[in-house]
């Protein structure tokens, strides 16, 4: 059993098939074209970043502001036979929002850009501080990147990742990644991008960075109890079919299509509590439940001698926890597109305020010309989504606050 089949429980990836019937239409949008690939060191990036340089695109330049998960990516590519099947291999440390953006940008012609940049951890809505943070890369940020497309390569295809968190969102990670989902397609036309642009909604990567399931792994290794939340279900893929989601949802859907997986919540939908489970059996040990923290910790020692290992089940009561998954929000209309693992959610622009508008006002709040606190963001959000304002999950209790 690989280890990612203890999240997924599948062992070949759901999107191989498809990948290979779009075999044709996929070298015609890769082999031989320039790609620039936005905050593309992290898990998703670089496993799509993977799977395109083996289509050989005349260049790929891969942009992240974690210079060291771009030195391990460049270590990878080296070192393994037939990944890299371009000349022009270049990483760049930038923040895709910067003025040191834009001048590459101008000097350099692309065919396809994606954006895996993102604040992505519903935790990081504890405080009014990284929220500021989630609005600026997210949001900010995205739209102003939106625009050096416009000025620079307004003919390239461009795709962006969102979150199935997206759809009815109720933590303000999700809804920041509905308001990009807006400012990727809103107006897109007539701001000038001629390039089709897409995204796509996917499920937990297993075992990716800064994941829960990955802190199994290092908790683990570090002699530590496991800890998961009780009741909450997530969908989840591995790395390998991120990456191909991300790269058939960059190709196949028409402009202004996002991308969805077809899992099945009576199939696919697994308690997080299971999965852990599952993992420290795939380990040779016995699950041996805990309610309390402290308990927990201490019995480490005592539960090793007898083959078992702790996990701790913690109370599902902190902000933003959705107890379940789901890829397409209320009154948005889903589409097959020919695929045998992956549909579309057609984009349903907002009626109720300018998305330009709310940019305008999240500026000023990213700035501190306004300092609105979480409330106030939560108001101004709720003008291009409504039902935020009452679908948000708040809480005093946070994810920081958690084993």
């Amino acid at each position: 059993m690989s280890i990612s089949s203890t999240a997924t429980h599948r062992e070949r990836s759901m999107f191989s098939h498809d990948v290979q019937a779009c075999d044709e239409a996929i070298c015609e949008a890769v082999t031989g074209k320039r790609i620039l690939a936005v905050g593309a060191a992290g898990s998703i990036g670089s496993e799509t970043v993977k799977v395109l340089a083996g289509y050989a695109p005349a260049a790929l330049h891969v942009v992240d502001q974690n210079e060291n998960a771009l030195a391990e990516l460049v270590r990878q590519f080296r070192s393994r036979p037939g990944v890299l099947k371009t000349q022009d291999f270049r990483t760049l440390p930038l923040d895709y929002g910067s003025a040191a953006m834009l001048r590459l940008m101008e000097q350099e012609n692309y065919d396809r850009i994606l954006n895996f940049a993102a604040i992505k951890h519903v935790r990081s809505e504890k405080d009014v501080f990284s929220v500021l943070q989630m609005l600026d890369t997210n949001i900010v940020k995205q739209a102003r990147f939106r625009d050096f497309i416009v000025r620079t390569n307004p003919d390239a295809d461009y795709f962006s990742v969102s979150t199935d968190k997206a759809a009815n969102a109720v933590s303000f990670m999700g809804a920041t990644k509905r308001i990009m989902e807006h400012v990727l397609f809103d107006g897109a036309r007539e701001a000038g991008l001629t390039g089709k642009v897409t995204t796509a909604r996917f499920a937990n990567v297993a075992y990716s960075n800064g994941s829960l399931l990955q802190s199994f792994q290092n908790r683990l290794a570090s002699g530590q109890a496991l800890a998961a939340p009780d009741g909450i279900r997530r969908y989840f893929v591995s790395l390998e079919e991120s990456g191909q989601i991300c790269m058939l949802a960059s190709i196949i859907p028409d402009h202004e299509q996002i991308a969805v997986p077809k899992l099945d919540p009576q199939k696919h939908l697994v308690t997080l509590q299971s999965v852990a489970e599952a993992f420290l059996t795939a380990h040779d040990l016995t699950p041996r439940l805990y309610d309390d923290e402290a308990e927990a910790i201490r019995a480490v020692g005592s539960c090793r001698a007898r083959g078992e290992w702790p996990l701790l089940i913690t109370p599902s009561n902190t902000a933003g926890e959705k107890p379940y998954e789901e890829f397409v929000g209320e009154g948005e209309a889903y589409r097959e597109i020919g695929l045998s693992a992956l549909g579309v959610v057609t984009y349903k622009a907002p009626r109720t305020a300018s998305v330009s508008g709310l940019v305008s006002d999240l500026i000023r709040v990213v700035g501190g010309e306004n300092k609105a606190d979480k409330d106030e963001i939560k108001a101004m959000i709720a003008r291009v989504e409504p039902r935020f304002l009452e679908a948000h999950i708040d809480s005093k209790s946070n994810l920081d606050q958690r084993a």
